[in-house]
């Protein structure tokens, strides 16, 4: 398979994902999931990814839509297309599965793939997480990481908007 191929295979819809997670579930892997908008990739997200990779033996990243975004972060973001964002991110190699979810959290989607392991950053207090309670349930555990200081989207943002000024 071309490598642009086996990119594109990463991207999940929900009736793939089901079929993909049935697969793994016979192989037993255990399945780390985290969510976010990941609109300018930078060395903080590849830091936090690849650390949650490391808690399990597949990844599957939750990716809010272009819509989602917008309602989140202002009419101004995203930056990057829903389909831009998805290819970057199915390229990392630690990453197994990429989907799109357009509700206000990801919880029908944390509900739909039951994780052994669900991950958020560490500004998030664990039983504040969203999907918390889901995860708990099925005898899972619930994580935070740190952030790797000075990297965040709203940074480059800020320094682009300077440059121009």
């Amino acid at each position: 398979m071309n490598h642009y191929l086996k990119v594109k295979s990463k991207i999940l819809t929900d009736h793939q994902l089901l079929h993909t997670l049935e697969l793994w579930q016979r192989n037993h892997e255990k399945v780390v999931f985290t969510n976010g908008c990941f609109d300018l990739i930078h060395q903080g997200h590849i830091d936090y990814l690849s650390k949650a990779a490391g808690l399990g033996t597949k990844l599957i990243l939750g990716v809010n839509t272009d819509r989602s975004v917008s309602a989140i972060k202002g009419r101004h973001r995203p930056i990057q297309d829903e389909q831009s964002r998805l290819m970057i991110l199915a390229a990392m190699e630690f990453v197994d599965a990429v989907i799109l979810f357009d509700q206000d959290t990801p919880l029908q989607l944390i509900t739909q793939v039951q994780p052994d392991v669900l991950v958020k950053g560490s500004d998030y207090k664990a039983s504040d997480i969203v999907g918390y309670d889901v995860v708990m349930a099925k005898g899972g555990s619930v994580q935070t990481l740190d952030f790797l200081p000075g990297y965040s989207t709203s940074g480059i943002e800020r320094k682009i908007i300077e440059a121009h000024q």
